[in-house]
């Protein structure tokens, strides 16, 4: 992501998600990893901001145009973390997602992601989060296959 994606990054995530100043903060801090698609006019479309921390990176926020939704945009930005991920040896990914957000639940688990644990009334609205990651087997770098430990159906 470059200064000139701020604006349109904040378009797509919606007042409620981050503002201009706050995308542009996390493109000044040395531990997020910020990368987004463009379009054929160089217009973002789809963004996915996450924290490397230690062993760990931390996926705050994937977010698609909704007119551009369902085109695999997420997913490759997801595996473009992934490949991140991995060439850093870090240790796992990992997320919270609504519980109610069943396509970005079913998105996660089909790139490695299974559901470790709830967070009550996580978000403004009272809805619990999902915490879902994604870990790598230490010895190859391979997605250790992992299946849910806590039920995400409400």
């Amino acid at each position: 992501m470059r200064e000139s994606d701020v604006a349109g990054v904040a378009r797509i995530a919606g007042a409620s998600a981050a503002d201009e100043a706050q995308v542009r903060d996390e493109l000044a801090r040395p531990w997020s990893r910020l990368w987004v698609a463009r379009d054929e006019d160089e217009v973002p479309i789809a963004f996915l901001i996450a924290w490397h921390v230690a062993d760990e990176l931390h996926v705050l926020n994937v977010a698609t145009r909704i007119d551009r939704q369902r085109l695999g945009l997420a997913r490759g930005l997801l595996v473009t973390a992934i490949a991140y991920a991995r060439s850093c040896r870090i240790d796992q990914i990992v997320l919270e997602v609504r519980r109610s957000n069943r396509a970005a639940i079913k998105l996660y688990r089909s790139v490695g992601f299974f559901a470790r644990g709830t967070r009550p009334r996580y978000y403004p609205d009272q809805e619990d989060a999902v915490e879902m990651a994604l870990l790598f087997d230490p010895t190859t770098g391979t997605i250790a296959v992992n299946e849910d430990e806590v039920r995400v159906e409400s």
